[in-house]
């Protein structure tokens, strides 16, 4: 009588697999590869998502405030985030709260100042 893991069914544990192939070291590494790349779009992803709000928000300010495109202040923030070397979920963030009576930090009120005077 066979044990039951000999028995067990492998190819049912894996579709994917050609039980009639060795899947070599190479194969192993490139699905490894494939897996840890995966991982790091989706949390590329979540924390996008999770800013979207945010800099949705700064841009409407800087429209109504502007007045200016969606496009553009896009652009304004993109500029200020480079100029102040800020993320820009953080400067969306710091924009955001001058609303709640947050003074912006200095490096980016200058930059802001600076982005805005090119438009």
């Amino acid at each position: 009588m066979a044990s039951s893991s000999e028995s067990l069914n492998t190819s049912a544990l894996n579709p994917h697999r050609n039980t009639d192939q060795q899947t070599s070291g190479d194969d192993c590494a490139d699905e490894a590869a494939e897996i840890k790349a995966l991982r790091t779009e989706v949390n590329e992803l979540h924390r996008a998502m999770e800013s979207h709000p945010s800099i949705d928000q700064a841009r409407g300010m800087l429209m109504s405030l502007g007045p200016c495109t969606a496009e553009e202040a896009w652009e304004i923030l993109v500029e200020v985030s480079q100029l102040s070397n800020t993320k820009l979920r953080a400067v969306a963030e710091e924009l955001i709260a001058t609303t709640e009576g947050e003074p912006l930090p200095g490096p980016v009120r200058a930059a802001l100042s600076k982005a805005l005077a090119r438009r």
